[in-house]
C-alpha cells in the first residue's frame, strides 16, 4: 500500500495527513509522488496517521528451478546424460561453425 492510498482509504487530505505528521503538506506531496523513496520510520508515520500498521511477512522465495524436472534428468543414467550432453555440444558446434562460416569467418 502506498501513503497515497491509506490517506485516501482514511479520507484525509494532504494537508490533513500533514498536520497529523506534523510536517507541511510539501513533505506529503513528495512522498507520494512516484520515485519517492521514503524510510521505514516515514512510511511507518504516514501509514500510522492514517490509522494503519505496516506489517512484514516473511517467507520462501519462489525458486525459479524446476525441481521435478531435475528429479526427472537425476533418473537418467550418469552414462546417458553424459552422452547426451556431447551430443547437444556436437550440434551446438555445428551451428557456430556454420554462423562463422556464413559470416565468411572460416575458410
Amino acid at each position: 500500500m502506498t501513503i497515497r492510498d491509506a490517506r485516501r482509504e482514511a479520507g484525509l487530505t494532504q494537508a490533513s495527513l500533514a498536520s497529523r505528521m506534523g510536517v507541511p503538506q510539501s513533505v506529503v506531496a513528495r512522498l507520494e509522488r512516484p520515485g519517492s523513496n521514503p524510510t521505514w520510520e516515514t512510511m511507518e508515520r504516514a501509514l500510522d496517521a492514517c490509522g494503519k500498521q505496516i506489517s512484514v511477512q516473511a517467507r520462501p522465495a519462489l525458486s525459479s528451478i524446476d525441481d521435478t524436472l531435475v528429479a526427472q534428468h537425476l533418473r537418467i543414467p550418469a552414462g546417458e546424460r553424459i552422452r547426451n550432453l556431447t551430443t547437444s555440444y556436437a550440434a551446438t558446434r555445428e551451428i557456430a561453425l556454420a554462423g562463422a562460416r556464413s559470416r565468411g569467418e572460416l575458410a
